[in-house]
């Protein structure tokens, strides 16, 4: 029942995906970034580490991604 009152935050959606999409692009500008440009010693210069990075960044892209399309996919089921 507490989902319903997510309804309040609809005006706001712009500003959200605004935000969801700045996140993932500076996310994809840190993660993507080549090796080299990493010092030793940091994270990003395990590969293992990157991989991983990588990863998850484009599950929760794909996840974005879905709940952006959701609203307009949304009427189809109806």
């Amino acid at each position: 029942a507490w989902i319903g009152n997510l309804a309040i935050l609809e005006p706001y959606r712009p500003f959200f995906i605004g935000a969801a999409l700045i996140a993932l692009f500076f996310a994809y500008r840190g993660i993507f970034r080549p090796a080299r440009d990493c010092n030793p010693g940091d994270v990003c210069a395990v590969p293992r580490a990157r991989t991983t990075y990588k990863a998850i960044f484009w599950v929760v892209a794909v996840l974005v991604l879905v709940a952006l399309a959701f609203p307009y996919v949304l009427p189809l089921f109806y």
